[in-house]
């Protein structure tokens, strides 16, 4: 133990791993009594000063052994504190860098700090600051470069204080109902370096995930053009590009949103990174956005009009997961369905997507997944039967 504190239940625990254990990890139980705590309980954490005494002096004895003497741990921030940083960050320019580089300090210490400033309005602070800095941003971009880099830099500082303070579902649902900062987030992905590019999506992601699904419905196409470039993006790191793909999974189904991300050109992109992608969760959640954007004619169309499209599907068939096999069978499904062309037909069959769906049909894959195969290949069997592109062994499994 480095910071002892004692909950409600009486029980002593080490501050960061009872705040991971309550507040990241989302558990509401004393993990020794297993009693229940409630939400006002858990952020009540008594520092046990005997016990972290008794720490400091067991390490100065023993000093002579490399150990160090442990300091003695900041107290949690008081409310009062965090008021008066977003007063003065509020009300005096100059001052406000100086604040948010203070904010991101105070949140780093511990998850007690952060869940008082969650508690006293710091998040919608940052999210208006976000909103107006970005707006003054884009109508100074022209005039003074100085400027401009300041607004920038400010509402970098921001947003990385906003990441860091790991808001509660609450919290990010108070975001989401506004719809000034959503639009902000996109803008802001136009100028802002890498970092800050990092963080915008994940915060997108994390608040997405809660919002409720009619907010979901009247995103802008500039949102999709800034998340096509993040996947378009080499250096972006993958946990980015991941988080990426979950925003498309969240709000395609929506509205036009299928529609606005093909237009933005998210199709071959996703094409291109099942090109060079083995990771696994990376591929499913690939696969699951190229599904959803197929079910609209557009989508197939981007797909299929792509040298490696059809291919590159058929080809992660079996080879990466079931819930990989089962999303690449229902994009085939939707294009053998809705865009058949005989052109498209012939090229299914020459590439080997016809041989993959009779391979399905012999192996444990899932009965879903089977069952669309084996429709694909009854609703194309006077194309496909008597081809001699199919081997003997997989011609006996097509169904008649």
């Amino acid at each position: 133990m480095k910071d002892p504190v004692t909950i409600v239940t009486g029980i002593t625990y080490d501050r960061d791993s009872i705040e991971k254990w309550i507040f990241s990890q989302k558990n509401n139980n004393c993990p020794v009594t297993k009693q229940v705590i409630l939400s006002d309980a858990a952020a009540d954490l008594t520092p046990n000063i005997t016990l972290r005494r008794l720490i400091q002096s067991w390490c100065t004895l023993h000093a002579a052994q490399g150990i160090e003497r442990l300091p003695t741990p900041k107290p949690p921030v008081s409310k009062p504190q965090i008021l008066k940083i977003l007063k003065d960050a509020k009300n005096i320019p100059q001052m406000q860098m100086k604040c948010l580089q203070r904010l991101r300090s105070i949140a780093s210490q511990n998850q007690t700090n952060k869940r008082c400033m969650e508690t006293v309005g710091t998040a919608e602070f940052l999210a208006s600051l976000i909103v107006k800095n970005t707006l003054r941003a884009s109508r100074s971009e022209s005039s003074s470069e100085e400027d401009f880099s300041d607004l920038i830099k400010a509402s970098e500082e921001a947003l990385s204080v906003l990441y860091g303070l790991q808001l509660s579902e609450s919290g990010l649902k108070s975001l989401t109902l506004n719809g000034e900062f959503l639009e902000s987030l996109t803008r802001f992905m136009q100028y802002a370096s890498y970092e800050s590019r990092v963080y915008a999506v994940m915060m997108l992601k994390s608040m997405l995930e809660v919002a409720d699904p009619a907010q979901l419905i009247n995103l802008r196409p500039e949102f999709f053009v800034e998340l096509a470039q993040i996947l378009r993006d080499q250096h972006v790191c993958q946990n980015a590009s991941k988080a990426t793909l979950k925003i498309l999974i969240c709000v395609c189904p929506w509205g036009r949103n299928k529609m606005k991300a093909v237009e933005a050109g998210v199709v071959p992109i996703l094409i291109e990174l099942l090109l060079d992608s083995s990771d696994k969760r990376a591929c499913e959640m690939m696969l699951m956005v190229l599904d959803l954007l197929c079910q609209c004619a557009d989508g197939r169309s981007e797909l299929t009009k792509h040298g490696a499209g059809l291919a590159i599907v058929s080809k992660k068939i079996l080879r990466i997961s079931h819930v990989a096999s089962e999303r690449a069978v229902r994009i085939l499904h939707s294009v053998s369905k809705f865009s058949a062309t005989p052109g498209i037909l012939q090229e299914m069959l020459q590439i080997g997507v016809v041989a993959k769906l009779c391979l399905v049909l012999q192996v444990d894959c899932g009965v879903k997944t089977k069952e669309r195969a084996r429709e694909i290949l009854k609703l194309h069997a006077r194309a496909w039967r008597n081809s001699a592109c199919i081997h003997n062994s997989l011609i006996s499994s097509y169904p008649s």
